[in-house]
C-alpha cells in the first residue's frame, strides 16, 4: 500500500504521553486520545504507512520524588507506554483502522514482541504499528526510540508531535521575537544544542537518513500537512 500525493511512503509518528492528557495534568481524556486517533486517521486515508511511538509522562515520569531508582523509574515508564498505546489502538480501531501494538518486550498474551522484518510486513499491509516499551532498556528516552524504530522500519521521515510549532532560537514563550527555522541542520542542532530531541536520537536520524519533522501536534491540522506537503514546523535534514 502506497502513499498517494504525498512526499512521504513511511513516517513514524513520536508524540509524548501530554497528547492524551487534554487539559487535564494528569492521566487521560478521551476526547484527546480521540481527536490524536483521528489525525492518524487522516494520514491513513492518505495510504500512508504509519508506525506510532507514544511517551508515558501522562501517567509516570521519572523526575517523580519516588524513592525509586533511575533504572526502575525509567522500567515504570516504559510499562507506562504500554498502557498508552493499547489505549490508542483502541481508538484507532473504533475508526475502522488497522492496528497493532508490538513492545520492545512481551506482555504477557496481549503485547508481543517485536521489530524489523515483522513490523515493516504489517506496514506494508496497511496496518498502523503503535511500537511500546521504548527500547527496553532504561537510561534511553522515547525520542530515542522513535529514531530507533524510525530507523529499523527505514522511515522516510520521524514526525515529532510537541506543543510548539518548530524549532526556535529562543524559547517562543518567553520571547516572542524567537526566530522559528523552516529548515535547520542536524549539526546545527546538535551543536546549538536546541532542546527539540536528545542528542541520541537526532544523531540516529542523521546516520540513518531520516528526516526529522517538529510540529505542533495540538494544532488542528498541522499532522497531515506534514505528512501531505512537507509543511509547516520545522524539518531537520543533513544539507
Amino acid at each position: 500500500m502506497l502513499a498517494k500525493k504525498t512526499p512521504y511512503k513511511r513516517i513514524l509518528l513520536k508524540v509524548s504521553g501530554e497528547a492524551l492528557m487534554g487539559q487535564g495534568k494528569f492521566g487521560m481524556d478521551s476526547t484527546a486520545v480521540l481527536s490524536l486517533a483521528e489525525q492518524i486517521q487522516e494520514l491513513h486515508k492518505l495510504r500512508i504507512q504509519i508506525g506510532v511511538v507514544v511517551g508515558g509522562g501522562n501517567i509516570f515520569r521519572g523526575s517523580q520524588a519516588l524513592h525509586v531508582s533511575r533504572e526502575k523509574a525509567d522500567q515504570i515508564g516504559m510499562l507506562a507506554t504500554t498502557i498508552n498505546g493499547m489505549v490508542l489502538a483502541e481508538a484507532l480501531e473504533s475508526l475502522g483502522c488497522s492496528c497493532v501494538v508490538v513492545g520492545a518486550f512481551s506482555c504477557g498474551t496481549f503485547i508481543p514482541q517485536g521489530s524489523g522484518d515483522k513490523t515493516v510486513e504489517l506496514l506494508e499491509n496497511g496496518i498502523i504499528v503503535i511500537f511500546v516499551g521504548g527500547t527496553g532498556h532504561p537510561y534511553f528516552t522515547t525520542d530515542t526510540a522513535a529514531a530507533l524504530r524510525a530507523s529499523e522500519i527505514g522511515a522516510d521521515v520521524l514526525i515529532k508531535g510537541t506543543k510548539v510549532d518548530g524549532i526556535y532560537d529562543k524559547d517562543p514563550v518567553k520571547n516572542p521575537k524567537a526566530k522559528r527555522f523552516d529548515s535547520i541542520t542536524y549539526t546545527q542542532v546538535l551543536s546549538k544544542q536546541f532542546n527539540v530531541m536528545d542528542a541520541t536520537a537526532i544523531a540516529l536520524c542523521r546516520d540513518n537518513n531520516v528526516l526529522i519533522h517538529i510540529l505542533n501536534i495540538f494544532k488542528k491540522g498541522a499532522l497531515k500537512s506534514a505528512a501531505q506537503r512537507r509543511s509547516g514546523g520545522s524539518i531537520v535534514t543533513g544539507e
